[in-house]
């Protein structure tokens, strides 16, 4: 009985939505935006324009607690308002993430490596970070940014295939690396040298290894 009655107690607590969201699978990448961030419609600013039902998504997402009825007169279908709600609030997640609270919670998932490491072998496991190639929602997935070669890569698991870059942007992995600059160390440069018989493979061949340079990391560049 006494087993019984704290689980009833637990599941009487209704969940939030933020918590609900970011808990699926497939959402590992995402922090949970304070609800202090999300009431300010300062940080809100534009995205009216941009989400359908912006109205009643913005009351799911920080209202998830209120009483059937009530919602019910307000939002008729929930499943209808939900993708928009994923929408609102991954355009939220975007720009919280660039400020310092979210960069510190983006911090604590990064040093327990939540966005994996690089795979190319001379960046030596280098964390990653999510990063879109589009702030605009609808363009492309989320990738993972490396530091160290300056690349990115596509997730390895597919279950993030249908996370919107968007929702984490173009700038957060750029500013993080340089907020946290003295924490995060980068790897020495090296770049991989094609051979034959001995031979460095000229740049200018077909098989050499043309646009290198890429790769290459300044003997300043940590102090830039």
């Amino acid at each position: 009985m006494e087993e019984d009655d704290s689980l009833s107690t637990t599941s009487s607590q209704p969940q939030s939505w933020v918590k609900w969201f970011c808990s699926l699978d497939g959402h590992e990448y995402y922090c949970q935006v304070e609800e202090d961030f999300i009431e300010d419609r300062f940080n809100l600013t534009g995205l009216i324009q941009q989400v359908p039902l912006y109205k009643e998504a913005l009351e799911l997402i920080v209202d998830i607690e209120r009483e059937e009825d009530e919602m019910s007169s307000t939002i008729p279908d929930v499943s209808i308002v939900q993708p928009h709600a994923e929408l609102l609030y991954g355009l939220i997640h975007q720009r919280y993430i660039n400020t310092k609270a979210g960069l510190y919670q983006m911090l604590d998932k990064y040093n327990l490596g939540h966005f994996g490491t690089c795979p190319r072998y001379y960046c030596e496991k280098m964390g990653l970070l999510p990063v879109g190639q589009h702030d605009q929602p609808g363009q492309s997935p989320v990738r993972l940014y490396c530091p160290n070669c300056k690349d990115i890569y596509t997730c390895n698991n597919n279950k993030y295939s249908n996370v919107d870059g968007a929702h984490f942007g173009t700038t957060f992995p750029h500013l993080f690396f340089k907020t946290f600059s003295n924490e995060i160390k980068l790897k020495p440069s090296k770049t991989y040298v094609g051979k034959l018989f001995g031979f460095r493979i000229n740049e200018q061949s077909v098989t050499g290894p043309r646009m290198q340079w890429l790769r290459m990391i300044p003997p300043n560049s940590s102090s830039s």
